[in-house]
């Protein structure tokens, strides 16, 4: 299964490369395969490469419910640790 994420481009580098930001980590990739993005604006991060430009409140709605499967995980995770525990 491949993932590709919303993320913020906080910085415009040579070379069609740019730098954004996810979860407070700032990472470079490539923005070769998008036209005219700017600072702020939100792109679809695969394998390191901008593959498309993304409205901001569905950026803004997807990493919310990145962040809840990532709780409810967490949360299966310590759930499942607890029982093994018991036994």
């Amino acid at each position: 299964m491949c993932l590709a994420i919303p993320t913020r481009l906080v910085e415009l580098l040579p070379h069609s490369q740019a730098i954004v930001m996810l979860g407070g980590i700032r990472k470079t990739i490539s923005i070769a395969l998008v036209d005219g993005v700017q600072v702020d604006d939100y792109v679809i991060v695969h394998v390191g490469h901008a593959i498309g430009q993304i409205d901001p409140q569905e950026a803004e709605r997807t990493l919310a419910m990145f962040g809840e499967l990532a709780q409810a995980s967490g949360d299966l995770a310590d759930t499942t640790k607890t029982s093994h525990e018991i036994h």
